[in-house]
């Protein structure tokens, strides 16, 4: 073992009936969580896995059929805005999780979060085995089995299989595995019916969202790419969440004729649905680029330079990364003060990128570059 504190690790975890995930940012970050938690269930088939995730994130969860049971909540400590959570909510988590009487509690994080808060509340949960990621910083009795980060690769999906490997379990595969309901294939497909696009026909789907604004792409520039691809006879569909409704119809409105919006009009699952079955993803470094990277789905990303790609980048699907050089990339900003330089990409490098991956040899390829 790599780590430290674990040569009782192995038999601690073999004994675990019931077992909490803890994973509480975005959506995305719990997809990329997706080769973790099947090499748990691999090895512990008859535990019962709960995964302790934010509201956002737990819109994953039926993608994810290793999962159990689900427990939503707004960690204080992952907010942004000061006040957000009241002590009281805080209380509440703990008194469920101890009513709950897990045995272990596995806390994930990316390479800038301490898990500390998450794993004080597990201790005051009264869980008996409490692992994480904590380098070598002193955290006295609140991380039982602490693992340090030095050897684990960059990549989130992969850091997360490297703790679980280091708490004696196998991890024979850290590709996203991700099942899409039946029922949100459905729905996915009644969504597509209502711009005209049939359960045969074949579609480009345009994302111009992401959870942080300096990682957008431009709506002007994302309706130029969605207009150019249309002109060449392509169904083109613009996709975004509820929340990304004015986005989404901003750009459809500029595309013009030929391009669809599907705001709000899908579930997670249902754009999972979507995702997997179109010919080709444009989106930024979101969501959208980890589900297509999951099904293998031709994926053009306007990646912006606020995170280096070697942390969220795809690793299975054909893929274009696009990006300007900026001198602030990496800036791991949520919010940009800059202009968006690393995003100043003309849409028809867009579009060029995305007919290479639409080329059959392309496509077959698997192979990314980034520019």
């Amino acid at each position: 073992m790599r780590g430290r504190g674990f040569s009782d690790a192995p038999a601690a975890l073999t004994g675990a009936r019931r077992i909490l995930l803890v994973r509480l940012d975005n959506i995305g970050d719990v997809v990329l969580l997706s080769p973790a938690i099947a090499a748990i269930r691999q090895a512990c088939p008859d535990a019962e896995l709960t995964l302790l995730a934010s509201p956002a994130g737990a819109l994953a969860a039926p993608l994810l059929p290793a999962i159990d049971h689900v427990i939503e909540h707004r960690a204080s400590w992952q907010q942004l805005d000061p006040g957000a959570v009241e002590a009281s909510t805080e209380r509440a988590l703990i008194e469920q999780l101890r009513a709950e009487a897990f045995d272990a509690a596995i806390i994930f994080t990316s390479f800038s979060q301490t898990p500390v808060a998450a794993a004080y509340a597990c201790y005051l949960a009264g869980i008996p085995l409490r692992a994480a990621f904590n380098g070598d910083a002193f955290s006295g009795e609140l991380i039982t089995h602490a693992v340090s980060s030095a050897e684990a690769p960059e990549h989130q999906a992969e850091r997360a299989a490297f703790l679980v490997e280091e708490l004696g379990l196998p991890v024979s595969d850290t590709r996203l595995r991700l099942a899409v309901p039946r029922a949100a294939r459905a729905e996915a497909d009644d969504a597509l019916s209502t711009v005209g696009i049939g359960p045969l026909a074949s579609y480009l789907a345009i994302v111009p969202g992401a959870s942080a604004s300096a990682r957008r792409y431009s709506a002007e520039r994302f309706a130029e790419v969605a207009r150019d691809h249309a002109r060449r006879g392509e169904h083109v569909v613009v996709v975004g969440s509820a929340r990304e409704t004015s986005l989404v119809e901003e750009t459809t409105a500029r595309a013009g004729d030929g391009v669809a919006g599907l705001a709000g009009r899908t579930s997670v699952p249902a754009l999972a649905a979507l995702i997997q079955r179109a010919r080709l993803v444009v989106a930024n470094n979101s969501l959208a680029l980890h589900l297509a990277d999951a099904f293998g789905t031709p994926v053009v990303s306007t990646y912006a330079g606020t995170d280096p790609a070697s942390y969220w980048g795809p690793r299975r699907a054909p893929h274009r990364l696009i990006t300007a050089p900026a001198d602030c990339a990496p800036c791991f900003r949520i919010t940009c003060n800059r202009g968006h330089e690393c995003l100043d990409i003309p849409a028809h490098s867009v579009v060029a990128a995305g007919m290479e991956l639409l080329e059959p040899v392309g496509a077959g390829s698997g192979e990314g570059t980034s520019e």
